[in-house]
């Protein structure tokens, strides 16, 4: 069984990739990933705001809640509270490519432009095989308009292209009028990775404080539908390759995104809340499956069921939107399948 893919010119030795996530914060953590079978590990991000400094830049974030993150389980300390500056994050990279086998994938969360940017170069200093940007970015101007939005993120990933030489994916969310123009656009810009679908979490209200609060539940399966929608669409179309995160915790969804065209599947939900050695797990029992239905390879069922394979290719678009909603019936006894 050849379970093999390519992510980025990477060869990595099966799909399943830690995202970034708190349990690459320390060096034994990074190992513990790889110990457990991991193929690449997603470095936790090192933050534009850790690297320039600024507190009234954190405090403008925090207030609109516009840099609660993936890997966050709380809103931002204090800028002097950080858990980790910038040279401790490139020396931690240093440290694991000496003490671990398998790709590290840096990673870097900003989105305005300046010197932060920078830090691209000395991630790829430091040592990282390849280079995530997480750019998470809630628009609140009204004068903002959705192409200005797509420049820059655009302008983003050109000034990052020019500091490297290393592969660099794109971490986003879908948020865009035209989604696939976008991932056309960001290819063009030199992204060689896109990695779908950043998880933007909302604020709650406290009830009882009358305070605005953060809110971090773990991802489920089912959010993972949406980056299986678009990863399907465009596999093929799009010269990237494609990750998926948010919402793989099953062996099946592992299954699934590979069927749609993704290269790998990047996991956090499920390891922060059952443990590393659930990359193990999903390995074998996806090798489990594939024995039994007699696949050779992961490459066999990389984009089985994207888009350009199916024998329904309107699923993926409305038709399937009328389809869902006219097949509804009710079920008062509850013998109906599910």
């Amino acid at each position: 069984m050849d379970l093999t893919t390519t992510y980025m010119g990477m060869t990595l030795k099966h799909p399943v990739v830690p995202a970034a996530s708190p349990l690459s914060r320390t060096l034994d953590g990074i190992r513990q990933m790889e110990d457990a079978g991991a193929a690449a590990i997603t470095m936790y991000s090192l933050f534009e705001e850790q690297i320039m400094g600024e507190s009234h830049l954190v405090d403008h974030y925090l207030t609109y809640g516009a840099n609660s993150y993936a890997e966050a389980l709380d809103y931002f300390p204090e800028m002097d509270s950080y858990n980790v500056g910038p040279e401790a994050y490139l020396d931690l990279i240093r440290k694991a490519k000496a003490a671990v086998d398998v790709p590290i994938i840096g990673s870097l969360n900003g989105v305005s432009p300046g010197g932060w940017i920078e830090y691209a170069k000395r991630i790829q200093e430091a040592g990282a095989d390849a280079l995530e940007m997480n750019i998470y970015y809630i628009p609140t101007d009204l004068d903002m308009t959705g192409a200005d939005v797509e420049k820059m993120y655009l302008d983003d990933v050109r000034q990052v292209k020019q500091y490297v030489d290393i592969p660099v994916a794109v971490k986003l969310g879908p948020q865009f009028s035209s989604f696939a123009n976008m991932s056309m656009q960001l290819a063009d810009a030199g992204a060689s990775g896109l990695v779908v679908f950043n998880r933007f979490f909302q604020p709650d209200f406290d009830l009882d404080k009358l305070e605005v609060t953060p809110n971090m539940r773990f991802s489920v399966s089912v959010a993972m539908r949406m980056a299986l929608r678009w990863v399907a669409i465009l596999h093929g179309r799009v010269p990237v390759d494609f990750a998926i995160t948010n919402g793989v915790h099953t062996y099946e969804d592992v299954l699934k995104g590979l069927m749609a065209g993704a290269s790998i599947m990047t996991v956090a939900s499920e390891l922060l809340a059952n443990g590393v050695d659930r990359i193990g797990e999903l390995v074998n029992e996806m090798t489990e499956w594939m024995e039994e239905h007699e696949y050779e390879s992961v490459q066999q069922l990389q984009g089985s069921m994207s888009q350009q394979n199916v024998a329904e290719p309107a699923a993926f678009e409305r038709a399937n939107y009328m389809k869902v909603l006219q097949s509804w019936q009710h079920d008062p006894t509850g013998m109906l399948p599910g």
